[in-house]
């Protein structure tokens, strides 16, 4: 893009898309979606609700929200809410966090197998 206006006014909204997306944890393993529509949806019209169904991700969730400020609310009033038994981890989801973390994670993976080779660990 070559006019700044249009620059800023596009990353103002991709900001807000990324803000509308909330990442949550410590969800039951037998929590459905419909229940998480009802508990995420007092809060705002939602576009999509994502749960993890891996090993690696299971008890989790992605929930889009139509609305950033849908968004806030739902995180300020849910994190640490007490829904089905546990206590709720609520946060805004960052791609680029979590990109920069499995990048984190293969450095120390590395490191520990030089560091294991350096002591004859196997």
């Amino acid at each position: 893009m070559d006019d700044p206006a249009l620059q800023t006014k596009y990353n103002a909204q991709m900001a807000n898309v990324h803000f509308s997306i909330l990442f949550v944890k410590n969800l039951s393993y037998n929590v459905t979606a419909e229940e998480l529509f009802d508990l995420f949806g007092k809060f705002g019209p939602i576009r999509q609700i994502r749960q993890g169904s891996g090993n690696a991700t299971k008890g989790t969730a992605f929930v889009v929200y139509e609305d950033v400020m849908d968004s806030k609310q739902a995180c300020d009033k849910l994190n640490g809410f007490n829904f089905q038994g546990r206590y709720l981890v609520v946060l805004y989801h960052q791609p680029e966090k979590m990109a920069k973390s499995k990048v984190d994670l293969q450095e120390r993976k590395d490191n520990l197998d030089k560091l294991k080779k350096q002591h004859g660990i196997d």
